[in-house]
């Protein structure tokens, strides 16, 4: 039986670049770093939260050998514009965490935001990818705006 998520796929632009980003903005650790097939090998980069061991983003660029060249320019186009949305990462605390992130240079498209769900901020990594930086409600409170789609 499925037990639950453990590596997903954030693609990135250039995996040094956003190694430094995910670590030093995000503070997220390192888990793997290792070329498979020798020294001109694919990169196996993954990255997480010290708190959630079992869970992990692999930070990959697109192309060769997990697709062709042409759907990984394509891929490689779609996230430089900003038009990948990696998903939702969960804070306790998302005012100070946005402030703490925005001291370090990381892109706010949206300050903290109060949301059916919760407060939002969402932001971009260094290839373009935005997430969601969600300090989620007890409760749903449906009195609450639902917000804009991010552009």
């Amino acid at each position: 039986m499925i037990k639950g998520l453990a590596i997903t796929t954030v693609w990135v632009l250039d995996q040094d670049r956003a190694k430094e980003f995910y670590t030093q903005k995000l503070g997220l650790e390192v888990r793997t770093d290792m070329r498979m097939g020798g020294e001109d090998g694919m990169r196996w980069l993954t990255v997480g939260a010290e708190d959630q061991p079992g869970v992990e983003l692999t930070l990959m660029v697109p192309g060769p050998p997990g697709m062709d060249p042409e759907s990984g320019e394509h891929l490689k186009q779609l996230v430089s514009k900003g038009l990948m949305g990696a998903g939702v990462l969960a804070t306790d605390d998302v005012k100070a965490d946005y402030a703490a992130l925005k001291a370090k240079g990381v892109e706010f498209l949206q300050e903290p935001q109060e949301r059916p769900y919760g407060t939002e901020a969402i932001f971009r990594d260094d290839s373009g990818n935005w997430f969601s930086l969600t300090q989620r409600s007890e409760q749903l409170d449906l009195g609450k705006d639902w917000g804009e789609c991010v552009e």
